[in-house]
C-alpha cells in the first residue's frame, strides 16, 4: 500500500474538512441523543451553511473567475427555487432530483441576464445587474400568482415519491429534517466538486484571460461577450441549485429570496473569504452563517458586527481570509514557528481587546435603546459610577489593542528585515 505524498494530503485536506463538517456533527449528535436523532437546530445551521457554500461558490464564478461584480445574484437563486417549488407541487419529481430543476431554471434566468449585461463589464455590469435584481424584486409583489405574495410558495417534502436506500430498510419520505439534510449535504459536496472541476477547465482559464485583459483576449480570437455569457449562465445555474437547497431546508420559496439583501449577503461572504482561492468563498460562507445564525441569536446588532468585520477584512486583508491564511503559512515556512508565534500572539491579543471593547460599547448602546429586548440588557441599568467604569474599561481596552497592534507591526518589520539580512548572507556565501 503506497503512502500519499504530503502535497496530496494538503490538496485533499480542505475537502476532508468540508466532508467532516457536514457529516460528523449530525452523526455525533445522533449518537449522543437517547432517541438516536440529531438535534434540529444543528441540522438547520449546517443546512444553511451547506446552502451558502454552494451560493458563494457560484458567485465566485462571476466575481473571482470572470471579474464580474453582480448586485443581483439572488435573482437566479430565488427564481430557480420558485420554479422548483412549482415543479414539485405539480409533478411527481423525487426530492433529491429537485435541485436539477432549480439549476435549469437558474440557467434560464442567467441567459436572460446575459442577453442584457454580457457585453458590459466593471461598473456598467454591476449597475445593470442591480437594476435587474430590483426589477425582479418588484415583480415578486406584482405577480402574486407566481411568487405567492407575502406567504410565498410552500412545498411538502413528504408529498413526493419515496426512496428506498436499502431493500430491507424503511423508505425515505424526506419529511424528517435529518433525511432532508442528507440530501442538502450530498448536493453541497457534489456541486462544490463540480464547480472545482469547472474552475480548472480550459474555458474558465479563458474567462480568467477575459477578466484580466479583454482586449488582448479578443485579439486572440475569443469573444469576451460570449465568454461572459457562458460564465453568467453557469453561475446562475449553480445559484438556482443553492436556492433549491434552501427550499428543501425550509419548505418555502419566499418573495424575499430575490431581494437585494440576499445578493449583498453572498457578496459579503465571497469577498470576506477571498476570491483568489477556491475555498475562500467556502470560508466566507461559514463566517456569514456564524454571524447570521450564531451572533444573531444573542444580539440584534449582528448586522452591525457583520459590517464592521467586513470593513476590517477589506482593509487588513484585501485578498480575504483565505489570502491571509496563505500569507501566514508562507511566513511560517520562511521564519519558523518560534519567530512567528510572537507576532501571532500580539495580533491575537490586539484583535481580542479591540473586539471586546467594540462589543461592550455596542451592547451598551443597544441596551440603552431597546431596554430589556436587547442582549446584555443589564448594561442599561448600570449606576453612574458603573457606567463611567465601563467607559474607562472600553477606553483602556482600545488603548491596549492599539499598543498591541503597533507591537505586532513592529514584529513584522523585524521579521522582514531579518529575512533580507539572511538573503544577503546567502548571496555572500554563494559568491
Amino acid at each position: 500500500m503506497t503512502r500519499l505524498q504530503p502535497a496530496r494530503w494538503v490538496r485533499w485536506a480542505p475537502w476532508l474538512a468540508l466532508a467532516a463538517l457536514l457529516g460528523l456533527p449530525p452523526l455525533v449528535s445522533a449518537w449522543l441523543s437517547p432517541a438516536g436523532v440529531p438535534q434540529g437546530w444543528l441540522l438547520a445551521c449546517l443546512a444553511q451553511a451547506a446552502t451558502m457554500i454552494v451560493f458563494a461558490l457560484s458567485y465566485n464564478l462571476l466575481l473571482g473567475e470572470t471579474g464580474l461584480l453582480s448586485f443581483g445574484h439572488a435573482a437566479p437563486a430565488g427564481l430557480g427555487a420558485l420554479a422548483a417549488a412549482h415543479v414539485f407541487n405539480h409533478y411527481a419529481i423525487p426530492l433529491p432530483l429537485l435541485p436539477l430543476a432549480g439549476g435549469v431554471a437558474g440557467a434560464a434566468v442567467g441567459a436572460v441576464i446575459a442577453l442584457v449585461a454580457a457585453r458590459r463589464a466593471g461598473t456598467a455590469f454591476a449597475m445593470i445587474t442591480l437594476g435587474l435584481g430590483e426589477l425582479v424584486a418588484a415583480a415578486a409583489w406584482a405577480l402574486p400568482d407566481w411568487f405567492g405574495g407575502e406567504a410565498g410558495v410552500a412545498i411538502d417534502r413528504a408529498s413526493g415519491p419515496t426512496l428506498s436506500m436499502v431493500a430491507t430498510a424503511a423508505p425515505w419520505t424526506f419529511g424528517p429534517d435529518r433525511q432532508a439534510y442528507w440530501v442538502i449535504a450530498a448536493w453541497c459536496l457534489v456541486a462544490s466538486a463540480t464547480i472545482r472541476v469547472l474552475s480548472r477547465a480550459p474555458f474558465v482559464r479563458l474567462a480568467n484571460a477575459v477578466r484580466d485583459n479583454p482586449v488582448r483576449a479578443a485579439s486572440l480570437g475569443a469573444s469576451p461577450a460570449r465568454v461572459r455569457t457562458a460564465m453568467i449562465v453557469l453561475a446562475a445555474s449553480f445559484a438556482g441549485v443553492a436556492g433549491t437547497l434552501t427550499l428543501i431546508n425550509v419548505e418555502l420559496a419566499a418573495a424575499e429570496s430575490v431581494g437585494m439583501m440576499r445578493s449583498a449577503a453572498v457578496l459579503i461572504a465571497t469577498v470576506t473569504g477571498g476570491t483568489a482561492s477556491f475555498f475562500g468563498p467556502v470560508l466566507g460562507a461559514l463566517v456569514w452563517v456564524a454571524f447570521s445564525v450564531g451572533v444573531a441569536s444573542v444580539s440584534r446588532a449582528w448586522m452591525l458586527y457583520v459590517g464592521l468585520f467586513f470593513i476590517v477584512v477589506v482593509l487588513a486583508a484585501p485578498d480575504g481570509l483565505a489570502g491571509l491564511v496563505a500569507r501566514q503559512r508562507a511566513a511560517l515556512a520562511r521564519h519558523g514557528w518560534r519567530r512567528c508565534s510572537a507576532y501571532w500572539a500580539l495580533a491575537a491579543l490586539a484583535a481580542a481587546c479591540g473586539a471586546l471593547a467594540l462589543v461592550l460599547a455596542v451592547q451598551r448602546a443597544y441596551a440603552l435603546r431597546f431596554g430589556d429586548d436587547a442582549a446584555g440588557a443589564g448594561l442599561a441599568m448600570l449606576s453612574t459610577r458603573a457606567a463611567w467604569g465601563l467607559a474607562a474599561a472600553i477606553v483602556a481596552l482600545m488603548v491596549v489593542a492599539l499598543w498591541m497592534a503597533r507591537r505586532a507591526r513592529h514584529a513584522v518589520r523585524v521579521l522582514d528585515q531579518q529575512e533580507r539580512l539572511d538573503q544577503l548572507d546567502r548571496r555572500k556565501e554563494a559568491t
